[in-house]
């Protein structure tokens, strides 16, 4: 691992998460929970398996992850991320917030994977109507994305669960659920840009900033 050989607890930091794909892991680990290996390499595109074995051994030396074998019926070992790397949560998400306003312009092929969104959802969303029953929205499917709950005007962002029967499930490409998110482009205008709501219209409004909103229910 590399070093600043700086007194600072700024560099001391960077020393354990500056490394390329450091963070990312970590925010693979917030959004996902524990996982196998092979759940770290699909959220990360681009990362060689040698690179993700080294980055995890680095962190696990640091006191940031650890391993831990499951029983059956998982039967596997899981990767999670200690007290420690929990405490970095507050990193990640004030650079999801300064790295917002970049998500504008989309660099040309650049990978996505609809359970990043569980991040930004976690600060963009609110409960607009907290004396109603509760209500889930589905970001994407089972497989990659986000169960968003508005419950008593609190939000709940979860990885995707069986045990839970979303009262809509949205699709749509990236750009269009960061301007639908962020209020720069109404309800209506995204649908008619390609994004799809199966289910409840109202329970997605719901979890939208006013200036999101704009559809027939």
């Amino acid at each position: 691992m590399r070093s600043y050989n700086q007194y600072c607890s700024m560099a001391r930091a960077l020393d354990v998460v500056g490394d390329r794909w450091t963070l990312l892991i970590v925010r693979e680990l917030l959004t996902q929970g524990p996982c196998r290996f092979s759940d770290l390499r699909r959220g990360l595109p681009g990362i060689a398996s040698n690179l993700l074995a080294d980055r995890l051994r680095e962190m696990e030396a640091a006191g940031v992850v650890v391993r831990h074998d499951e029983p059956p019926p998982i039967a596997a070992t899981l990767i999670s991320l200690t007290a420690r790397g929990e405490d970095l949560g507050g990193v990640v998400r004030e650079l999801v917030r300064w790295g917002a306003p970049l998500m504008f312009t989309p660099a040309d092929g650049a990978e996505f994977r609809m359970h990043w969104f569980s991040l930004p959802a976690r600060y963009l969303c609110q409960d607009g109507a907290p004396d109603e029953p509760a209500v889930t929205v589905r970001l994407g499917d089972l497989y990659d994305g986000c169960d968003i709950t508005a419950d008593g005007g609190r939000v709940d962002v979860q990885p995707c669960s069986t045990e839970r029967r979303p009262d809509a499930v949205v699709t749509a490409p990236p750009q269009l659920l960061v301007a639908l998110f962020t209020g720069t482009t109404p309800l209506r205008a995204a649908q008619a840009e390609g994004l799809v709501v199966d289910g409840s219209h109202a329970a997605l409004e719901r979890l939208l900033p006013n200036t999101g909103k704009g559809t027939d229910r």
